[in-house]
């Protein structure tokens, strides 16, 4: 799920009042800024401050883990805007961080010079408000102008201000979005109007929270002035518009969102007509120069042929408008592989191809003449000294430079034990390489020394080979590693998001260093293995992920690494609502579980904040046979007084506007109340990813490893 009230100021709490209130006593929690429940807040908070944030290894894991957030060596993830390299960037001095720009020349350097564009710290403090940075989109191909959107404490609903980059300062009397999920951007190369969706008054929002109307909106006019160019209906999940920049190819497309895997794509023609892209509504178009692509999540039947979910397909753009979709299929997935993303240069085609969560990546060659066929090759990493040095079990991720103009991509790597890379890669017009540049790497901030990777794979309750990570202490003859070992276990399992390897300085310092043993858990309802991955666990299937996971913490005491006393479990938003099953439905297994802004009350979550936009992913619980199905997997209704759980952390935020923090507050109380080992802690700031600064999310990593310490050793 893609980290206040909601923007259109309904919490749905009439409903908790009519339906729910009464049969549910802490359903008065729910009350996001209500005096009483901010009063419970306070005193859990101050409990969990006691208990975890008062000893000295407490501080050692929070300075430790904010030395990472705030180390000067993290790479500057950087963008190419014409002949700038923009970046955002936080640290010890810049907490809620700088928008900055420098040029390749000094991008190379060990120490590039910036220029600074906008201070947020600064800002906030002239203004009065926690800001914090959700991102600018630079007015293109004239480079002068950007549409910066600021967040108040991190909250998905964010304000939108036009930014002159030449005076560098806000543009008197631009376009400025008010407050509101949805967002802004530039409808045209002149920069005199703006694509925007967002909350424009009565019965312009969905039930989910979200935009359901886009506008084309000009320069001089008021935004209620703007015209309507879609409406979607007020089910649909949301309303979207975009403006193709690719010189000689400027086009503009609406997507309506009717929910998860479920849009519409539109072309925007003359006189706004739109044109209705006629592929799948459950596949993921996308348009590049003269070239369609579809990923396709389900089989496909066109024009005598069958294509199978997972696919992705390819044709020349016209001919498809024109009623020719003659598709060449680009990749089919197969029993251990799944397409994890895919990237344009300006003459190639680079897939990133995940086999039994390993990538590989292929550069594709589209044809240039009529009947030619795609040509494809391995992507070469380089040789000798300049070469992209992959570590085993590792991640490697590509991006272009510049899709428009250039036939260069980023090369990114990363591994448990491996710091982050990132290199630049050239290749000619036949899709060889014919340069790898080293730019940037990683310090090692954690000691690595006799730590090891593993990948292993499980059978699921279902017969499901599932696989995991593991990240430990190398055996040794006579073994002086106390086993079993204090192991934590982490997975998601929604969403078609995959859990890959990667190197986190918090965790090598703050778990591995100190003898713990990680592991990450490949479950059903992600995208390991592509679409059918995902679909395996679907709302009345949604217990297979929940399978998946008990058979790895399962397997993990077979093998002798752990025992469920030194066993924790940790997830957030849906992977909150995974570990909440684990307490509920599997409490034997776990010596503790971390719960992080999760979902835990599947009767409600439709009803709360952006709920409703999940219902693909779990059903509609107000449909009576549905709730047979979805009352199995809420743990909020699952919880047995009676029953052993282990000791739970539960973690959220008050401004988190995308899950509810009523789900994390009542089942703390529920729990509480029946005299079991809870801990609370709800940061005021931080929208749905927990935390608003480094030094906030230091505090938050903190608290629960410091917990899984207390619980687990």
């Amino acid at each position: 799920m893609t980290s206040t009230t909601a923007p259109d100021g309904t919490t749905r709490a009439s409903d908790a009042a009519t339906s729910v209130e009464t049969a549910d006593p802490y359903a008065w929690l729910e009350d996001v800024d209500g005096t009483e429940p901010l009063a419970w807040v306070r005193e859990h908070n101050a409990d969990a401050e006691a208990a975890l944030a008062a000893s000295a290894r407490f501080e050692e894991l929070r300075s430790g883990i904010l030395q990472v957030l705030d180390s000067t060596e993290k790479i500057p993830a950087v963008a190419q805007r014409g002949a700038h390299l923009y970046n955002f960037w936080t640290d010890a001095e810049h907490v809620r961080g700088v928008w900055r720009r420098t040029t390749w020349a000094s991008y190379r350097t060990a120490d590039p010079q910036w220029e600074v564009l906008i201070d947020v710290d600064a800002l906030a403090e002239a203004e009065g408000v926690g800001w914090v940075w959700h991102g600018a989109r630079v007015l293109r191909p004239s480079l002068t102008r950007a549409l910066v959107a600021l967040s108040r404490g991190g909250a998905d609903a964010d304000v939108t201000r036009e930014f002159d980059l030449t005076t560098r300062s806000f543009v008197e009397d631009g376009f400025s979005r008010p407050e509101s999920k949805g967002g802004m951007g530039w409808a045209d190369a002149t920069g005199d109007a703006v694509f925007v969706y967002t909350d424009v008054g009565e019965g312009s929002m969905t039930t989910s929270g979200y935009p359901r109307t886009v506008r084309r909106w000009r320069r001089g006019s008021a935004l209620a002035e703007s015209s309507e160019i879609f409406a979607g209906e007020v089910t649909d999940l949301s309303i979207a518009a975009v403006h193709d920049t690719t010189p000689g190819f400027e086009r503009d497309f609406v997507v309506r969102a009717r929910a998860f895997y479920d849009s519409d794509t539109y072309l925007l023609g003359d006189d706004d007509v739109l044109t209705r892209l006629d592929v799948p509504r459950s596949s993921e178009p996308g348009v590049h120069r003269e070239w369609l692509t579809v990923e396709l999540r389900e089989d496909w039947a066109v024009a005598g042929r069958t294509y199978p979910g997972g696919a992705l397909l390819a044709v020349r753009f016209d001919d498809f408008l024109a009623g020719a979709p003659d598709f060449e299929v680009l990749y089919a997935p197969t029993a251990t592989t799944s397409l994890a993303g895919m990237s344009w240069t300006r003459h190639h085609l680079v897939l990133n191809i995940l086999d039994d969560v390993t990538n590989r990546l292929e550069v594709l060659t589209p044809p240039t003449g009529a009947g030619a066929p795609w040509r494809r090759r391995p992507l070469d990493l380089g040789g000798g000294s300049t070469r992209v040095e992959l570590p085993e079990l590792a991640t490697i991720a590509v991006g272009a430079v510049d899709p428009d103009e250039e036939d260069a991509l980023w090369v990114t790597t990363s591994g448990f034990l491996s710091p982050t890379t990132l290199s630049r890669l050239d290749l000619d017009t036949d899709g060889a390489t014919t340069a790898v540049e080293p730019l940037k790497a990683l310090p090692a901030f954690f000691d690595a020394t006799g730590l090891h990777v593993e990948q292993h794979f499980v059978t699921s309750a279902d017969g499901t080979r599932v696989p995991y990570f593991q990240v430990s202490r190398e055996p040794v003859a006579d073994d002086a590693q106390v086993r079993p070992a204090p192991t934590l276990l982490t997975g998601y399992g929604g969403f078609e998001i995959s859990r890959l390897p990667g190197y986190s300085g918090s965790v090598g310092r703050s778990w591995l260093e100190r003898g713990g043993v990680y592991v990450v858990a490949n479950i059903r309802g992600g995208g390991e293995y592509g679409p059918s991955w995902h679909q395996a666990a679907l709302q009345e299937k949604r217990h297979r992920s929940y399978e998946d996971f008990a058979a790895v913490a399962r397997d993990l005491v077979a093998r002798g690494v752990t025992d469920p006393a030194h066993l924790g479990a940790q997830g957030g938003s849906n992977g909150g609502l995974l570990v909440g099953n684990m307490l509920t439905g599997y409490p034997e297994l776990f010596g503790a579980v971390v719960c992080q802004v999760p979902l835990l009350d599947m009767k409600r979550y439709s009803h709360l904040l952006a709920g409703a936009s999940w219902m693909a992913e779990y059903g509609d619980p107000d449909a009576p046979e549905q709730w047979e199905f979805i009352r199995t997997f809420s743990p909020y209704h699952l919880f047995d007084p009676a029953v052993a759980h282990p000791p739970v952390l539960f973690t959220t935020s008050t401004r988190d506007d995308r899950v509810h923090p009523g789900h994390a507050r009542k089942m703390a109380a529920k729990m509480l109340e029946a005299g079991k080992d809870v801990t609370y802690y709800e940061n005021i700031e931080g929208g749905h990813g927990g935390a608003a600064t480094n030094a906030q999310a230091a505090f938050m990593q903190a608290l629960a490893f410091e917990f899984l310490w207390q619980r687990l050793t």
